[in-house]
C-alpha cells in the first residue's frame, strides 16, 4: 500500500508521521489525581505495547499530578484538555509531551494563542481536531447534519486557525463512530493537508463489538495509506485497546518483529485437537514476539494446519509450520519436512524449532 506522505512531529521520543511506523496510543481510565493507580495502569499499557499514553486533565489538581506521574513512566504523556486553557498551560509546565485540545471549546483566539505559545516554548506538539459530536453550529447549519464534508471542513478550518497563529507542530484528528463517514472524511482531509493524522473510531463500543468497528474503520484507513498514529477506543480495560491495535497493525504487515499466524478453521477431516493446539500456539506467540523485538528479528509466518488437503501446501508457504494427520503432525521449515511428531508434542517442538532457527535462547514468558 502507498502511505500518505506527512510532516513528522515528535511526541517525546516517539516520531509521528513522516516515514515512522504507525504508533499505538491509549488513554488511562483512572482518576489522574490518583497518581499510584495512574502510574500502575500506564506501566501495564507500556508492557502491552502502548507507545503514547493520554490522561484526562479535568482540573488543576490533575494538571499538577502530571508533574509527579511523568518521572515515574517510560512513555510519552499527552494531556487531554477541554474548556479551560489554563489547564493546558499548567499541563505543559508539568511536563506533558503533547496537548490534546479542541480549539472550539477552549475559547477566544487570545486564549488559544496562550496555549500555542506555551507549547512552542516547550517545543511540544498539539493534537487538534473534531469529532462528530463537536461540530460547530455554523458547520451543522451549512450541511444540515454530520457529513464527511462537514467533518473535513471543520478540521481544516481548525488547521488554518492554528497555522495563522504561527504554530505548525500539529497532529490532526477527525473521528466518528460511523465507520463509512469516518473513512470518507479522512480521505477528504488527507488530500488537503500534510499534517500527521491520528486515526480511530470514536465511541466504538465494548471490547466485543468495538473490535469489529475498529478493525473495519481503522483498517480501511490504513489500507488507504492514511494514518500516522492510532487509538482503538473500547469501553473497558485500556490494555485491550493496545492489544487489539497491535493485531490490526500485524494483519496489515505494519508491525515489525511479529508472528503472522495462519491456522485452518477445522472440518470433519481434522484428526487432532486443533483448537487446543492453536490456543497453545497463541499463548507462545507473545513471549516469542518480545524476544524477536529485543533481537530485531523480522516478521515470520507460522502455519498450523489440520489435515492433508491444504495443510502441507500452506505449511510449506510459511517460514515454519505443522501439517497434522491422525494423532500426529509433520513439522515443516522453509518448505522442507523436518520430522513427524506426536500430537501432544506439536506446540513444544514447533517453538523449539522456531527459536533454534532464529537464534533465540531466552524464551521465558
Amino acid at each position: 500500500m502507498m502511505r500518505r506522505v506527512s510532516k513528522q512531529v515528535m511526541c517525546g521520543d516517539v516520531a509521528i508521521g513522516g516515514d515512522s511506523a504507525v504508533s499505538i496510543q491509549s488513554m488511562t481510565n483512572t482518576d489522574t489525581r490518583n497518581i499510584p493507580a495512574t502510574v500502575e495502569q500506564i506501566a501495564r499499557l507500556k508492557n502491552a505495547g502502548c507507545q503514547i499514553v493520554r490522561c484526562a486533565v479535568p482540573d488543576q489538581e490533575a494538571a499538577e499530578a502530571l508533574g509527579e506521574i511523568k518521572p515515574k513512566i517510560q512513555i510519552p504523556l499527552v494531556a487531554d484538555i477541554h474548556f479551560d486553557y489554563r489547564l493546558a498551560i499548567s499541563a505543559i509546565k508539568n511536563g506533558a509531551d503533547k496537548i490534546r485540545i479542541n480549539p472550539g471549546n477552549i475559547g477566544d483566539k487570545e486564549k488559544i494563542q496562550k496555549v500555542l505559545d506555551a507549547a512552542k516554548e516547550r517545543q511540544i506538539p498539539i493534537r487538534v481536531g473534531v469529532n462528530s459530536g463537536s461540530l460547530g453550529k455554523d458547520i451543522l447549519q451549512k450541511y444540515g447534519s454530520v457529513t464527511p464534508d462537514a467533518l473535513a471542513e471543520s478540521a481544516l478550518n481548525t488547521v488554518t486557525l492554528i497555522e495563522e497563529m504561527h504554530f505548525d507542530e500539529l497532529v490532526l484528528s477527525i473521528k466518528s463512530s460511523d465507520v463509512r463517514l469516518n473513512q470518507l472524511a479522512h480521505r477528504l482531509v488527507a488530500e488537503k493537508t500534510k499534517h500527521p493524522l491520528h486515526i480511530g473510531i470514536t465511541e466504538a463500543g465494548t471490547v466485543q463489538t468495538g473490535k469489529v468497528k475498529s478493525a473495519i474503520g481503522i483498517g480501511a484507513l490504513l489500507l488507504d495509506g492514511i494514518g500516522d498514529t492510532m487509538r482503538v477506543s473500547l469501553t473497558g480495560d485500556p490494555v485491550e485497546e493496545v492489544l487489539y491495535a497491535k493485531e490490526i497493525l500485524k494483519a496489515l504487515h505494519l508491525r515489525k518483529n511479529t508472528v503472522n499466524l495462519i491456522s485452518c478453521p477445522t472440518c470433519g477431516r481434522t484428526k487432532v485437537d486443533l483448537v487446543k493446539i492453536t490456543k497453545k500456539v497463541e499463548e507462545e506467540i507473545e513471549p516469542l514476539e518480545r524476544q524477536m523485538e529485543k533481537q530485531n528479528i523480522k516478521e515470520i509466518t507460522v502455519a498450523v494446519m489440520g489435515c492433508e488437503v491444504n495443510g502441507p501446501g500452506e505449511a510449506r508457504e510459511a517460514d515454519f509450520g505443522v501439517a497434522c494427520g491422525k494423532g500426529k503432525g509433520v513439522l515443516i521449515q522453509k518448505g522442507e519436512i523436518v520430522r513427524v511428531i506426536p500430537e501432544e508434542r506439536i506446540t513444544d517442538e514447533l517453538f523449539q524449532m522456531i527459536r533454534q532457527n532464529l537464534g533465540i535462547q531466552d524464551h521465558s514468558k
